[in-house]
């Protein structure tokens, strides 16, 4: 869906992004179990993801609890499926209780994978605000074609549900100069995924 946060929706998310920043779980480059460095930064609402498990503490970064999921980020989701299903139950529905938000500069990149350590089928809600990317969006056997690049501009919605909810996809290009300082993001790209963790309310994953 082109276009669908408006500039002061974005501007809101990038003060919000900063704020979540800076703690009490900072932005991060996640450490891989191979022993590679993710090249995008992440910080995360409601529960910690490091691959490949959800957890409400960050023992790969602080030892703190992640900041709460807020309700007005999840009405905005449930804004978001509305949207693109066009299915008012649907949108009810959704009760995401993570968001994973990543910062990518101009030299970051996304490999191919699948959303799958949540034990939920339910949609995957993406936004993005800032610089322009390109989005592979793949099927759900493996890494390789077929898939489809999709370019993603400042305040595009995508969702990602039913048979395509476990596509593989990936980041392969961020377009350098193409930030958003209306939104008060002057380089990078930001894109908030937010998810039902399917994870029992309290305890750890």
């Amino acid at each position: 869906m082109p276009e669908w946060l408006s500039v002061e929706q974005r501007a809101e998310l990038v003060v919000a992004c900063r704020q979540w920043a800076r703690g009490p779980v900072p932005f991060r480059h996640t450490l891989l179990p191979g022993g590679g460095v993710m090249s995008v930064r992440t910080v995360c609402l409601g529960w910690h993801w490091q691959p490949y498990r959800y957890a409400r503490t960050a023992d790969d970064v602080n030892g703190a609890r992640v900041a709460a999921f807020p309700d007005w980020l999840g009405d905005l989701g449930r804004a978001a499926v509305a949207e693109a299903y066009g299915d008012e139950d649907a949108a009810q529905a959704f009760a995401p209780d993570t968001a994973l938000i990543n910062f990518y500069d101009d030299a970051a990149r996304m490999g191919m994978h699948q959303d799958k350590e949540e034990r939920s089928s339910a949609p995957v809600v993406s936004l993005s605000i800032g610089a322009r990317c390109v989005f592979r969006f793949g099927n759900t056997e493996g890494r390789g074609q077929p898939y489809t690049d999709v370019e993603l501009a400042s305040g595009d919605l995508f969702v990602f549900g039913g048979p395509s909810r476990f596509a593989f996809h990936g980041v392969p290009k961020v377009y350098a100069g193409t930030a958003d300082p209306a939104a008060g993001l002057r380089a990078g790209r930001l894109n908030l995924t937010l998810r039902e963790t399917g994870m029992a309310s309290s305890g750890d994953a």
